[in-house]
């Protein structure tokens, strides 16, 4: 998988799985990017706040589907909902390497060792890390990692990989069973890492 350089866009961005099977439903059509781009700009198809917005949900959730080959569109449309939600969630890790570490680096360890919870405090040790290992991580104000935290800890909810427990500093850690047309598919576009990350397993 590409490498990209770190990143706190993940600040501004959301999950936004309804976004991207709308999205690949229209690419599934035979529409293209193009298309749906001019689609978005006439009419709103993402129902956004605002056209800045709309904008920003179109090129973040296009650039996460070109992370994964095209022939993922109609697995994607015949599977269960939980593994809709996986695809997204492993189009949102190729597109942001530090999101990817993270759930690699924390979770995936987790899984690894047995414990199902994830605490703040792990989260906070995984950024002063990268900050350690990295001049760009170390840029980040403590509010941009504050809410990067959050952010990630969010989108794993809707993927489906943490309980919901937002009064509390510790989430429950759901490990996934993965369906097999989806790790088939993984294996065979070179994604095994991600079989590994997602399910813990070294």
């Amino acid at each position: 998988m590409e490498r990209k350089p770190y990143s706190a866009g993940a600040v501004k961005f959301s999950f936004w799985f309804m976004e991207f099977r709308k999205t690949v439903q229209l690419l599934s059509e035979g529409k293209s990017f193009a298309d749906i781009k001019k689609l978005n700009e006439e009419t709103n198809i993402y129902g956004a706040p605002t056209k800045l917005r709309a904008q920003q949900i179109y090129s973040t959730v296009t650039a996460r589907i070109k992370t994964l080959d095209e022939s993922f569109y109609p697995i994607f449309l015949s599977s269960d909902l939980a593994t809709q939600k996986l695809f997204v969630l492993t189009a949102a890790l190729l597109h942001d390497t530090l999101f990817f570490d993270f759930v690699y680096e924390v979770v995936r360890e987790k899984m690894i060792l047995g414990s199902d919870e994830l605490k703040d405090a792990d989260i906070r040790i995984f950024f002063k890390n990268k900050q350690e290992q990295s001049e760009k991580v170390a840029s980040f104000q403590d509010y941009t990692l504050h809410r990067l935290g959050s952010c990630y800890k969010t989108q794993l909810y809707e993927a489906g990989l943490l309980e919901s427990n937002r009064a509390n500093s510790t989430r429950k850690i759901l490990k996934p069973i993965l369906d097999i047309a989806f790790e088939h598919w993984l294996y065979d576009h070179d994604l095994g890492i991600m079989v590994k990350t997602l399910t813990g397993v070294r």
